[in-house]
């Protein structure tokens, strides 16, 4: 079910550098390296299959521009901010380990 525009500025409050663009969440993040963004993608995109819920990716070297949207429901909706916290949690990894 598409959130209302209040739920959503309330939730991606809780979020550094994420922000509401055409009824999508959209983040751009800068990796160490191009090697990085890949890896990025390669894990994002492993746990979106296992949700059945998938962002658009865009990768420029090592900037990778992530947006979650249910097209489906034609909005934001509460599995896209399951992605933006499965985004988080991977880029955090990645940036740890790197």
């Amino acid at each position: 079910m598409k959130l209302s525009d209040d739920k959503i500025a309330e939730r991606i409050s809780e979020y550094t550098g994420w922000k509401v663009e055409k009824n999508a969440l959209v983040k751009t993040y800068t990796m160490k390296s191009f090697p990085d963004a890949i890896a990025f993608v390669t894990r994002l995109a492993f746990d979106a299959e296992a949700a059945d819920h998938h962002p658009d990716l865009l990768v420029k070297y090592r900037k990778v521009t992530v947006t979650w949207s249910t097209h489906s429901d034609g909005g934001v909706t509460a599995k896209d901010f399951d992605g933006v916290a499965k985004s988080e949690a991977i880029a955090a990894g990645l940036q740890k380990s790197s």
